[in-house]
């Protein structure tokens, strides 16, 4: 088992720490492993009566990509999951969901680099509450079949692994 012996914060700003850690292998020889650190992220969409999933077209500039993503966003400070979670879905796409949200997944996007966790939770249903405050954050939202997703993730329009995996578990569970 690889055993964290410590590390130093290299660089930090709000949204994240790269730390340097002294890691001894199984074999006790030592290496310097880079890490980052990141607060909780919250993702927040919706299935309707149709069977259609509430997503996001959107650009992701750092990998210059096009895809289909849920609504997502850093838990604030003292804010729970699910508060987290609904705040992020009215504010990229307009719709608040109905009634409560259920937790779907947690996932580890790339837990050999990061302890980032992303927290995806989603409703039967939501409520149109006019055009989203950070709109900004997509080209466009859009009620997508649900049925339409292992083609949509097959063919690279779903990109981001905590989508993909939301996205598949809800068709499972609604075919």
């Amino acid at each position: 088992m690889w055993k964290n012996l410590g590390e130093r914060t290299v660089y930090s700003n709000p949204w994240l720490r790269v730390n340097l850690a002294d890691v001894e292998l199984p074999d006790g020889r030592h290496l310097d492993h880079y890490l980052i650190r990141q607060r909780p992220v919250a993702l927040a969409t919706a299935v309707n009566a149709r069977g259609e999933v509430l997503l996001l077209w959107r650009h992701r500039f750092i990998t210059d990509s096009w895809g289909w993503e849920i609504a997502a966003g850093v838990v604030e400070d003292g804010e729970s999951l699910e508060a987290a979670a609904a705040r992020e879905m009215l504010e990229e796409t307009g719709w608040r969901p109905a009634g409560a949200l259920r937790h779907l997944l947690t996932v580890e996007p790339s837990n050999g680099l990061s302890d980032a966790r992303h927290h995806v939770y989603w409703s039967e249903g939501a409520e149109y509450m006019g055009h989203p405050e950070d709109d900004f954050e997509s080209s466009r939202r859009e009620w997508v079949p649900l049925k339409d997703v292992p083609e949509l993730v097959a063919a690279g329009q779903v990109r981001a692994a905590n989508t993909a995996a939301a996205l598949m578990l809800l068709h499972v569970m609604h075919h």
